[in-house]
């Protein structure tokens, strides 16, 4: 069965392997190895493998993402920056997918999606340059209509929805505003010819809602699966996070929160 087209799940899962690298450049040692995790999370179902390679390399190192390139059967997704250092850099490498991305020095971690509608024509160019080497370009943006049209006149092939909002919601009202925004924008991207991915914060209790919007095709996830595999094992806790993609999970697998969101 071809992974990228396995009718099991409600969409794919792209599992990030950023946190592993993070810990390995705490110490500055040379393990644990994120190559290592991302041939473990293919072996366990995983249909692709995601790395940000940041302009501070704090944690992906260009080493990574080339050995990566070389050893990813399934897809590589390669999260930059549009800037030309990093443009050069994917063009060299080569990944299946390229997710531009904002990127602040003093962020922890992404906080928010790129404007833009704001830098139409610089992301024009950097879409141009990606798809010219036969890269296929994602958008990651806000949940907003204003960037998808936007996202639209750059020439991208997909727009990946910020689900921070909603990963991050407290309370039952603010959790169903936002997961309506987000099946909104999923519904908006796909009607101006923009296939839909969506990540950030999603983890085992909050993803099946956000997999069952039906516009949405791939999520990209790393942060919850990396903590996660620190008490089962890498392979275990990918397999988790493939279960709540199930179309039909079996019975042992925990109701996600919350139980009552129907897509639509």
């Amino acid at each position: 069965m071809n992974p990228l087209d396995d009718s099991r799940y409600l969409c794919r899962l792209g599992v990030n392997v950023d946190h592993v690298a993070t810990i390995r450049q705490n110490r500055g040692t040379i393990y644990p190895d994120p190559v290592a995790s991302a041939m473990a999370a293919e072996s366990a179902g995983a249909h692709q493998i995601t790395v940000h390679l940041r302009e501070d390399r704090r944690h992906i190192q260009e080493r990574d993402v080339d050995i990566l390139r070389k050893t990813v059967q399934t897809r590589l997704n390669l999260e930059m920056a549009a800037t030309p250092e990093m443009i050069r850099i994917a063009c060299r490498i080569k990944p299946d997918q390229a997710t531009l991305v904002p990127e602040r020095r003093q962020e922890l971690t992404t906080e928010g999606g790129l404007n833009v509608a704001g830098r139409i024509s610089n992301f024009r160019s950097a879409v141009r340059r990606l798809a010219g080497s036969g890269i296929t370009v994602s958008m990651f943006i806000e949940a907003d209509r204003r960037q998808i049209e936007a996202s639209a006149q750059t020439g991208a092939y997909a727009v990946e929805l910020h689900t921070g909002r909603y990963a991050s919601a407290r309370g039952r009202r603010e959790s169903v505003r936002e997961f309506d925004h987000v099946g909104g924008a999923a519904r908006d991207a796909r009607a101006s010819g923009l296939r839909v991915f969506a990540g950030h914060g999603l983890h085992y209790q909050n993803t099946r809602p956000v997999a069952e919007i039906p516009e949405i095709e791939e999520l990209n996830i790393g942060h919850s699966v990396v903590a996660r595999a620190m008490f089962v094992g890498f392979e275990t806790a990918v397999k988790e996070m493939l279960e709540q993609l199930r179309r039909h999970p079996t019975p042992q697998t925990p109701a996600p929160f919350p139980p009552t969101y129907k897509a639509g």
